[in-house]
């Protein structure tokens, strides 16, 4: 079998792909302009400017994408610290445990026999995280929830993969079919100059057809796993989980098991609260985590001492993933600084004036899909793409809201496999799968969902449908 490179290989090979594309695109920039606190682009204002091709930046691209990604690398830091003290309680894989067997009683009924339980708890647990990605667009949120996710997939029987949909997948999912999404579609909208949340019933729609693809891929490959545990890609890597799992087979459920438990609920509760009522981000839930975890500490009652020596330890355990993604953010240093990705949407632009309207409508949305490989941020693709595209849009006769849709679906599928992703290398590194060893499970996937994302805007072209 052929050895899949480590992860920082393949970053690294990318940014130095990243700086030979600014030896051979010619460089140009757009005017820009603040609109609403947002830089955006002025139309028809591409012009050419000197050149700027990257050389030794190459090895500085790790400390800008530090710098750059530094709320993102201590959230994990921070997670993975909070989260090493509080398994160091066992908790969360006795409290797994205990769950199955009582869940598992549920099976006398013949329709949960028939259904499965564990494919019941997966579809549960997924639409949940589907609904928080469409809702509030959560993302970074859920690199908290791998570590209690992964070990309850691999106590059903299944992989760490498995947990990893679960709460990622299924919450990017949501993300790339979201409703009412403010980091995407409430900015493309706005910049788009069309009524906020507007479309929102074939947006429900089409969430509605991508979480039910999203449920049934997972439980097919579930089911297979189940069926043959060394199918797995990631069989073999499992062992620390499974270790884990063994160790604790036969412990039993404690009072203070149950009160650290009620703690990570609570916690869960106030994570999802604070960022619906008060708008909470990266700052406001790594504290939240981080008091998790000394209260956790404390109620394992280990000295001042040991939890700090434990939430080192977590650092320790994390920081690779926290090092990819500095590395990672400096591809889109190489691109900006080069001067490359104007240059790249102004081709664009001029190439889709001579096509139709499924066409062009096909275009815009695989140069969102392949941009958001560089430029995972959703909103600063909406400043960067939108203005250009709104107004390409009225040309070609489609509908902005159409364009608004390109960008939604085109930004969303391609966050779980771009290793510019700080999100998704972060899951990776606490869910310890390598991404050469995710990209090449998930690409079909992603192929998949971007087929049926562009058939779900089709009917928008030729249907009178609300907002559109």
């Amino acid at each position: 079998m052929k050895r899949i490179p480590h992860t920082f290989t393949i970053v690294f090979a990318l940014i130095v792909l990243a700086a030979v594309l600014t030896w051979v695109v010619p460089a140009g920039e757009y005017m820009r302009h603040e609109v609403d606190g947002r830089e955006v682009v002025v139309n028809d204002s591409y012009h050419r400017v000197d050149s700027a091709p990257q050389t030794w930046q190459i090895f500085s691209a790790l400390f800008n994408g530090f710098v750059n990604k530094a709320d993102i690398i201590v959230f994990i830091l921070m997670v993975g610290g909070a989260f090493w003290i509080l398994n160091n309680s066992h908790a969360i894989d006795v409290g797994v445990m205990a769950f199955l067997r009582r869940v598992r009683r549920l099976s006398r009924f013949k329709i949960i026999q028939k259904l499965g339980v564990e494919n019941i708890i997966i579809t549960l647990v997924m639409l949940m995280f589907s609904l928080f990605g469409a809702v509030f667009g959560m993302s970074e949120e859920t690199i908290a929830f791998v570590v209690v996710f992964i070990p309850l997939a691999i106590q059903m029987g299944y992989d760490s993969i498995v947990g990893l949909c679960m709460c990622y997948v299924a919450a990017h999912v949501g993300f790339a079919g979201a409703m009412l999404n403010p980091f995407t579609i409430g900015i493309a909208q706005g910049i788009a100059g069309i009524p906020l949340f507007s479309g929102l019933e074939y947006r429900f729609f089409c969430w509605i057809v991508l979480t039910i693809i999203g449920i049934a891929f997972v439980l097919w490959y579930a089911r297979r796993v189940k069926a043959k545990p060394e199918r797995s890609p990631v069989y073999k890597l499992d062992d620390y989980w499974r270790e884990r799992q063994l160790s604790t087979q036969n412990a039993e459920l404690s009072v203070r098991h149950i009160l650290i438990l009620v703690l990570l609920l609570l916690t869960i509760v106030a994570l999802v609260v604070g960022v619906l009522a008060w708008g909470w981000y990266i700052i406001e839930i790594s504290a939240l985590f981080l008091a998790m975890g000394i209260v956790a500490g404390v109620i394992d009652r280990q000295s001042a001492d040991s939890i700090a020596k434990l939430f080192l330890s977590g650092c320790k355990d994390i920081l690779s993933a926290a090092l990819v993604v500095g590395l990672a953010s400096g591809i889109i240093f190489i691109l900006r600084d080069g001067r490359v990705i104007d240059t790249i949407l102004y081709g664009l632009t001029r190439s889709l004036a001579e096509t139709g309207e499924v066409a062009s409508l096909g275009v815009m949305y695989l140069f969102q899909t392949l941009l958001n490989l560089v430029m995972p941020s959703g909103s600063a693709k909406a400043a960067l793409t939108m203005p250009i595209m709104a107004q390409f849009a009225d040309l070609i006769n489609v509908s902005r809201q159409t364009t608004v849709l390109a960008f939604q679906f085109g930004d969303g599928f391609t966050n779980m496999i771009t290793p510019t992703s700080g999100v998704l290398i972060g899951c990776l590194g606490v869910a310890r799968i390598p991404y050469g060893t995710w990209l090449a499970w998930v690409w079909k996937f992603i192929v998949l969902l971007v087929v049926v994302g562009f058939l779900l805007m089709l009917p928008t072209l030729w249907l009178d449908l609300p907002g559109f």
